[in-house]
């Protein structure tokens, strides 16, 4: 059974920190490519970071370049994203996809930063 299960959201105050994390069972996460994807109320959901299935290659959205980092752990088939620096707008539900010839989903954490 394919799994992805992320953790780490929760209440954030503005300027604050977060660790996001994936874990992917089920398939052979080395193999995938990993996304994480955000989504805000009443708003398309909005592709946040890639990384390559070896770690080699990050590619983040304008709106989170320098604040974000994406990145994995394939011995422990976990990815992560760290977030510094967090503002009201990124307040959203936060989704991991890993990619190959299909996709998978988790089932999202919400991260909601508010004073």
């Amino acid at each position: 059974q394919v799994q992805l299960v992320e953790s780490g959201g929760g209440l954030v105050q503005p300027g604050g920190s977060l660790r996001l994390s994936c874990v992917g069972s089920g398939f052979t996460f080395s193999n995938y490519l990993m996304r994480w994807y955000r989504q805000a109320p009443g708003k398309e959901r909005e592709l946040v970071a890639t990384i390559s299935s070896t770690g080699s290659t990050t590619i983040r959205a304008d709106s989170v370049k320098g604040r974000f980092t994406i990145s994995r752990d394939n011995a422990k088939n976990t990815a992560y994203l760290q977030m510094n620096s967090l503002k009201p707008e990124d307040t959203a539900v936060y989704y991991c996809n890993a990619v190959l010839y299909v996709n998978y989903w988790g089932q999202g954490t919400q991260v909601t930063v508010s004073s």
